[in-house]
């Protein structure tokens, strides 16, 4: 049976925006008790694949109060961005319960108070919550007809880890985002026989380092523009940098990051990959088959493999038990650090930013410090 424990602010989720929450509380004079599900800080990012670094650099990376220091290259390797977190929380000596996952979040109409449920059966009571639970949380994955029939390896980029599995297969990766590139690209230059990316959404796809400057700093830059000016500047950039990509059946995207307000697709070997012909461009998949895919233009290819890098839900809707702070697409209504329609809660790193969701967080967090301090009267 489990125990109730009290805290004053609970912050759910150990990771980016969830270390860096907690860090600027305190620096307010809040210590706030941060629930992770994993048995050590940084288990979401160790989760992810071998070959992922950050697309933003050191200096535009850093969480709140505590940059990442000089020592770490431009741009950190998973395994050093773990090892940041996990000095991060040291220095400012975080309290973090580990292994505890939430199941459920709550207001107690009669107290005010948030009730938090675990997986061990414990309730946490608490003032305020800050849920940092990760727009990355549950893997979407598509029911493709013909699924059930495919003889091949069905799985979703959330396992991916590494090439190896795919040495001297035939693979096909669904779904054009970094994620999805990225795999494509890392298997294809490491034994995979055959490899082709199916897209459906043409990305819009941008140069990590156009003309030497990293393209976060762009990005931030051409943020002070109206939407449609810094689109046609971004455009005109990647033409100049990557080329005339139709040429090699990447379709021109109908949309531009800043108008529509989406992460484009940060190239960093990608486009290469694709030039010399290493990654095949396949249209939207429609169905699977016993022995491969089929296409929407009637084509199909035989696949010993098929990854959806079809992207992640928050799902916060399972989570919540309150009304009014969740759009359809089930995520925050409320800006970042801000206040929402239930008094108590926030919520940070949900966000789509192009200037880069570790920089929000930095920036968020700072806001949700001063916004937690004023509810609770300090």
């Amino acid at each position: 049976m489990g125990v109730i424990l009290d805290a004053n602010v609970v912050v759910v989720g150990a990771g980016a925006a969830g270390l860096s929450a907690a860090a600027a509380l305190k620096q307010n004079g809040i210590d706030a008790t941060v629930l992770e599900q994993d048995a050590r800080i940084g288990g979401t990012w160790s989760r992810r694949y071998d070959r992922l670094h950050l697309h933003t650099v050191r200096g535009f990376s850093g969480l709140a109060h505590f940059g990442i220091p000089r020592r770490y290259p431009a741009y950190l390797s998973r395994d050093q961005f773990v090892s940041y977190l996990r000095e991060y929380a040291d220095h400012f000596g975080l309290k973090i319960v580990n292994r505890c996952e939430v199941e459920k979040i709550s207001r107690d109409p009669q107290s005010n108070e948030w009730k938090i449920v675990t997986g061990t059966g414990d309730t946490w009571r608490c003032n305020a919550v800050v849920i940092a639970s990760g727009q990355y949380r549950i893997p979407i994955k598509p029911e493709w007809p013909g699924a059930e029939i495919f003889g091949g390896e069905l799985s979703h980029s959330a396992s991916y880890s590494n090439p190896t599995p795919f040495i001297g297969k035939r693979v096909l990766v669904v779904g054009a985002g970094n994620s999805g590139a990225e795999i494509a690209t890392d298997i294809a230059e490491n034994g995979g026989k055959f490899v082709a990316l199916s897209i459906r959404t043409p990305p819009a796809i941008v140069p990590r380092d156009p003309f030497g400057m990293p393209v976060q700093r762009t990005g931030i830059m051409l943020g002070f523009l109206p939407a449609r000016i810094a689109d046609r500047i971004g455009r005109l950039t990647a033409r100049l940098v990557l080329g005339d990509l139709t040429a090699y059946k990447i379709p021109t995207p109908a949309w531009g990051p800043f108008s529509a307000r989406r992460i484009p697709l940060i190239d960093v070997g990608f486009v290469s990959a694709v030039k010399r012909g290493l990654v095949q461009v396949r249209p939207a998949l429609v169905r699977l088959t016993e022995s491969g895919a089929v296409y929407a233009d009637g084509s199909s290819e035989p696949f010993d493999a098929v990854i959806a890098a079809t992207g992640f839900g928050t799902g916060l809707g399972d989570l919540l038990d309150v009304d009014g702070v969740l759009n359809e697409a089930e995520e925050p209504i409320a800006a970042s650090g801000a206040p929402t329609a239930q008094a108590g809660l926030y919520f940070i790193g949900f966000v789509h930013s192009l200037r880069g969701n570790l920089f929000e967080a930095n920036l968020a967090s700072r806001r949700l410090a001063r916004n937690v301090r004023d509810f609770l009267g300090r």
